[in-house]
């Protein structure tokens, strides 16, 4: 998850980092970090298929989303989704399953 705030910080929510839900065969407790918010700040939640693309450094794919998320950060939510999703979607279509949820707090 990334937190994009009124004035255009942007904050990955990546202090309690874990395998994917489910992917262990026990239950153990998920380690857990917390982060303040002001009014009007924006949490995106996405899937590794929109900022991923192969023969490229993740790093790329994470930049590109917060600068989209920045420039459109005073759109509304579903605004906000079209633009990023016109901007890192590739244009031959994707070729990994991509969702993105938009928050604004």
């Amino acid at each position: 998850p990334v937190l994009v705030r009124p004035d255009g910080s942007v904050e990955f929510l990546d202090r309690a980092t874990d395998p994917p839900l489910d992917a262990r065969p026990d239950p153990t407790p998920r380690p857990q970090a917390g982060t303040t918010f002001t009014p009007g700040t924006t949490l995106a939640l996405y899937t590794d298929g929109l900022i991923e693309r192969r023969h490229e450094d993740i790093d790329r794919g994470l930049v590109r989303l917060a600068d989209s998320l920045v420039r459109h950060r005073n759109s509304d939510p579903e605004a906000l989704a079209d633009a990023v999703l016109l901007e890192l979607l590739p244009h031959g279509g994707a070729t990994d399953d991509t969702a993105l949820i938009i928050v604004r707090l």
